[in-house]
């Protein structure tokens, strides 16, 4: 199967690495459910529903005509409407798109709120624009997308590169061309307009949430370790703080031109203030806090000896020499925050050291479940506190975590979170793919 996949979608590296992760974990299933080979799910569901893309022009501020390219993959809808991120950032290809779609439809089938899988994007660079370059762009770009999301189609939310004011300008656009306010049509909003309480730190949270299930099944612990965090956006700020709250000390953590080591344990604040505030690049932490150490390769910061490690930066950023030198260093556990941070020779090391490895489909849904919350919220007209929306992801975390345990075992792999994840997920969609019929 995976064959037909390559020769429907050659050269595009990231979206066959993330069907065949999948595909690779499902052949005890399909032994015991024939069903599944004979409805063709995996043809199905391994292509796109639809896949739009399209030209977004846009003015700078000197009057300099952009081209860009957008993005929106609408993966599958078994489940509900279309529910991912949009991604800005330069290295977005419509390779990438399909991945992190793919992967949406599994993760958001695990947490078990009734949303399908979508993904889009731009290849544009929001750093060192302006904020009216931004939003320019972003008007430009929601004046096509307008036209095939809804809130009960497609619900798009942030990832990297779209914060709460990239979404603002893109909901403004939207409001101004369907002459309506349909506050359930993004996610990520501004607490102030409709925006779900947590929702920024959900991703990260709900990763510490995840990690501390299974290392409490191996009767360890955050409290007391050393943790490395890659990358200083809103995933890795905030697994740091959770992780922190939870005991850990947080040693390291990077952007996308290097790393710093603190010794002391990273104060979270200062990155907060660098990243969210001043859009500073992480070697300025050192100004403030002299005994920390910066290192100019970003890769290096694997080689630091660590209990815990959390990849929250980008996809592939642990490869097969990374993980070989954190098992040297005896890590006990991995966290994938991001979104396959880890490449597959990465992973089989890993499994292979018998490390505890949380995969991202599983690990980091807390942000999507955040995102299904806000939705729920946007159509009661209701918004819950900080406390009850935490409350729920913890639950939403737990059951995931139990979920992929015990679909491990079940299908010969116990403590195999990859198999878990990928069988559960897959099972949830594929059952209800064969209840639909042929669509």
């Amino acid at each position: 199967m995976h064959k037909k996949v390559e020769e429907r979608n050659p050269g595009e590296a990231e979206f066959l690495q993330a069907t065949w992760e999948v595909f690779d974990s499902l052949q005890p299933v399909f032994e015991q459910h024939p069903e599944y080979l004979e409805q063709g799910i995996l043809e199905r569901i391994s292509e796109p529903e639809r896949f739009i893309s399209f030209r977004i022009t846009w003015e700078d501020d000197e009057g300099r005509v952009h081209i860009n390219r957008g993005y929106r993959v609408q993966f599958n809808s078994t489940l509900g409407p279309y529910k991912g991120g949009l991604r800005f950032h330069p290295s977005l290809t419509a390779s990438v798109v399909k991945f992190l779609g793919f992967e949406q439809i599994f993760k958001n089938a695990l947490t078990g709120l009734p949303i399908g899988g979508g993904k889009g994007g731009s290849d544009f660079d929001p750093k060192g624009k302006s904020d009216r370059e931004i939003m320019r762009f972003c008007q430009s770009f929601m004046t096509e997308l307008t036209r095939h999301i809804g809130p009960d189609i497609d619900v798009p939310a942030g990832d990297i590169g779209v914060g709460k004011r990239e979404i603002g300008y893109m909901v403004g656009q939207y409001k101004r061309l369907r002459n309506a306010s349909e506050a359930g049509v993004f996610t990520g909003k501004n607490p102030d307009n409709g925006g779900s309480l947590i929702r920024k730190e959900a991703t990260g949270y709900g990763t510490v949430y995840f990690v501390e299930e299974m290392l409490k099944d191996q009767d360890l612990s955050f409290n007391g370790s050393k943790v490395i965090v890659s990358g200083s956006g809103n995933v890795s700020i905030y697994a740091m703080e959770k992780a922190t709250e939870f005991g850990a000390k947080v040693i390291a953590c990077s952007d996308s031109e290097g790393y710093i080591y603190d010794p002391d344990g990273i104060n979270v604040e200062t990155v907060r203030q660098l990243k969210e505030v001043e859009r500073k690049r992480i070697y300025h932490y050192l100004e403030s806090h002299p005994n920390a150490q910066y290192g100019a390769n970003r890769t290096d910061i694997w080689k630091i000896p660590c209990d815990i490690a959390l990849p929250c930066a980008t996809q592939n950023e642990i490869n097969r020499e990374s993980a070989l030198a954190l098992v040297e260093n005896r890590v006990k556990a991995i966290g994938e925050g991001a979104n396959m941070p880890c490449t597959e020779e990465a992973v089989r090391v890993l499994i292979n050291n018998r490390i505890l490895f949380a995969p991202a489909k599983a690990a980091n849904a807390g942000g999507v479940a955040v995102s299904a919350m806000e939705m729920s919220q946007n159509s009661m007209r209701y918004s819950w506190t900080a406390e009850e929306v935490d409350e729920k992801l913890l639950g939403v975390m737990k059951n995931i975590y139990k979920t992929c345990s015990e679909t491990a075992s079940q299908y010969g792999s116990p403590g195999n979170l990859v198999v878990g994840a990928n069988i559960a997920g897959f099972k949830k969609v594929a059952d209800a793919m064969i209840s639909y019929g042929l669509n």
